[in-house]
């Protein structure tokens, strides 16, 4: 496999875990994988780099939005309500993300996406790296 595509796959399995962690370090991964010469090395330091990162209501409502992106066509008003409940729940500080997290694992139960089944931050398996 070459270099791009690896990183590239690195990438797409935790970009919404970052994304929820930290938004400046979501958009300079993004870059850095526009760039000619590209390291996984680099990219699983940045995504380890986060990990340190202390929660950030706004950062992880954010990824929880981009999630929803997937599901907002299929699913149903009460499933659209449950996920808004959930999140302004946990935005108030009377839930936490792995409620929120659960819910989201729920809805890709009933409305399957790859994409989405193999991203980290529904997972949880945030040590896993390619270098």
């Amino acid at each position: 496999m070459n270099k791009k595509k690896e990183c590239e796959e690195l990438w797409a399995k935790n970009k919404y875990y970052v994304l929820s962690k930290s938004h400046k370090a979501y958009l300079e991964i993004r870059n850095y994988l526009k760039e000619k010469e590209i390291d996984i090395v680099f990219i699983n330091e940045r995504i380890q780099k986060v990990r340190d990162i202390k929660e950030s209501k706004k950062d992880f409502s954010n990824a929880v939005l981009h999630l929803w992106g997937y599901f907002k066509k299929k699913a149903t008003k009460i499933e659209k309500q449950g996920l808004f409940n959930i999140l302004e729940e946990y935005m108030g500080g009377r839930n936490n993300q792995k409620s929120v997290i659960e819910y989201i694992n729920t809805l890709l139960k009933k409305y399957p996406n790859k994409y989405l089944q193999e991203s980290t931050l529904l997972t949880g398996e945030k040590d896993e790296t390619m270098a």
